[in-house]
């Protein structure tokens, strides 16, 4: 079952579309509390005709087949340059050649953006539905992978399980393997990344990202005693790929 509802993230001043997948026997377990999975990216989750590019991860089918009983929250993502401001905790003066000659930086507002999840957005969560806040997991791809590695590093006694999907960590590299190092992420339980051997976008290369992403996993692997780094071959940067990866996250995840 899935709701939808807008909120405004207040330190960006921006409204956003949350979409909410429900467990099947969520209204039948009235005394049930559930495990939330915050998640980026929101339109892409879940049904192909929501998503920006017509091809959703159909995280819903899985859950159900599954029977998994786990709440999702997706957050919508925002349009253009913006995408990459919101999910970029650091600005990134060297991406403008990549995306934009127009502009000095990109990035530098994900902080808020993650103050938001953790200060307003997860307390109506909990407030709305019959979770278990103390068991709350963060997941991304791309630009949404920084964002939660990020999200982990700095929240790590509530993200306590993490994927961090086909990363996009070449963005703030040096800052984010900086942050790793500086935290603390011993109340993380579990830690998922991975890459696929063409993720080649824009002028990012296909080594580019493999490299970026093995470079982080030798520093986190150090600091989270139970993580997974796989390197998929022949995967793509999409959400087809990701797709299809769905069970062998969620499975590291959530399955015991």
């Amino acid at each position: 079952m899935y709701q939808h509802f807008e909120v405004n993230i207040t330190p960006l001043n921006r409204k956003r579309t949350v979409r909410v997948y429900l467990p099947e026997n969520y209204h039948e377990m009235e005394t049930k509390r559930y495990k939330v999975l915050y998640m980026h990216d929101g339109q892409n989750l879940y049904r192909d005709e929501d998503a920006g590019y017509g091809m959703a991860w159909r995280i819903g089918e899985y859950l159900e087949k599954e029977k998994m009983d786990l709440i999702v929250v997706g957050i919508d993502c925002n349009e253009g340059l913006k995408r990459l401001d919101e999910y970029g905790p650091w600005e990134s003066a060297e991406m403008t050649d990549v995306f934009s000659a127009d502009r000095t930086s990109i990035g530098g507002e994900g902080k808020k953006y993650i103050e938001f999840i953790v200060h307003e957005l997860k307390p109506l969560i909990d407030r709305t539905y019959r979770t278990n806040p103390d068991e709350t997991s963060m997941a991304g791809s791309s630009m949404g992978g920084l964002i939660s590695t990020y999200a982990a590093c700095m929240y790590p006694h509530i993200f306590k399980r993490v994927a961090s999907i086909s990363s996009a960590y070449w963005f703030n590299q040096l800052e984010i393997e900086d942050l790793i190092k500086e935290s603390d992420l011993s109340p993380v339980e579990r830690f998922y990344m991975d890459i696929g051997t063409k993720e080649n976008t824009e002028t990012i290369d296909d080594l580019t990202y493999i490299d970026s992403s093995m470079n982080v996993y030798r520093i986190l692997k150090e600091k989270v005693q139970d993580s997974r780094f796989e390197i998929v071959e022949g995967a793509e940067h999409n959400e087809l790929a990701w797709r299809e990866r769905v069970p062998m996250i969620f499975e590291y995840l959530f399955k015991n």
